[in-house]
């Protein structure tokens, strides 16, 4: 535990840790988020960057393409790719231009954000406290805003595809006659609209609560050092065995919100439910 810890309880030492850089409807005393238009600072700036990153990368790697002699580095992306690619095609019916790119996205993107969790937790907020800033929490993933937000956003496909595909008569009979025939009408609309709603849920929630786990358990990591310095060995310990299950659970949660994208819109784009 950093010297940091030292000066907080360990109550608000993690606290502090899991508040967010707030702008907007903000409380004035503990910096929580206090209305609807609050806007968690660093889960935007971080998220973006990370996007940035990937624009970036693909910009370079697209300019220095190599046929014959591929380096390392375009030998890893192509990798990715092709895994993406088989996932499209083992998963998602018919055609769609934008279901392969958009997983992709999805996939390293979220990995990314993920990948803010295998950072020391002490190492980034440090840093900016040397800038006045008092609060930095570094993995957009588990804040819940920027989870839902791309839920959300492959709901939104979700529903566009689903009355493309279906057309707005067949999107309408879905909810009227689906799963019990037209005879049960009432529970029908409430089950499909049930059904609907799970799945921004289920991609949203599932993110969160993973990665916000995640992040709890290094934290109560970082407090166990703090206590005794004979205690130093097993944080060091717990340390690196956490790092390296969790590296695991980030690629699994990247690659889970990107299957069930590809589940969702491949359900959206077949003529019946």
């Amino acid at each position: 535990m950093s010297s940091a810890e030292s000066e907080l309880g360990s109550v608000e030492y993690i606290q502090h840790h899991l508040t967010n850089l707030c702008a907007g409807a903000c409380d004035p005393e503990t910096g929580a988020d206090a209305g609807f238009w609050a806007w968690h600072v660093d889960s935007l700036v971080i998220s973006t960057l990370l996007g940035m990153l990937i624009v970036f990368v693909g910009w370079r790697l697209g300019k220095n393409l190599s046929a014959d002699k591929p380096g390392k580095f375009q030998n890893f992306v192509e990798t990715i790719v092709e895994f993406v690619d088989q996932s499209v095609k083992d998963t998602f019916p018919g055609h769609n231009p934008l279901i392969a790119p958009l997983s992709l996205t999805i996939f390293v993107w979220v990995w990314l954000m993920n990948f803010m969790d295998m950072i020391p937790v002490d190492l980034l907020p440090v840093m900016a406290s040397w800038f006045g800033i008092h609060y930095l929490k570094a993995v957009p993933t588990t804040d819940l805003n920027v989870t839902f937000a791309m839920s959300l956003t492959v709901f939104a496909l979700i529903v566009f595809y689903s009355i493309k595909i279906k057309g707005p008569i067949g999107y309408l009979k879905m909810f009227l006659f689906h799963p019990f025939g037209k005879f049960f009408i009432p529970v029908n609309i409430v089950m499909t609209f049930i059904e609907e709603l799970a799945k921004p849920l289920s991609l949203g929630l599932r993110l969160f609560g993973n990665l916000f786990a995640g992040e709890l358990v290094f934290l109560l990591i970082a407090i166990i050092g703090g206590s005794a310095m004979v205690l130093l060995p097993m944080q060091i310990g717990l340390g690196l065995g956490w790092l390296i299950f969790h590296l695991l659970v980030i690629t699994l949660q990247a690659f889970i919100f990107m299957v069930l994208t590809i589940v969702y819109l491949g359900m959206a784009h077949t003529e019946d439910h």
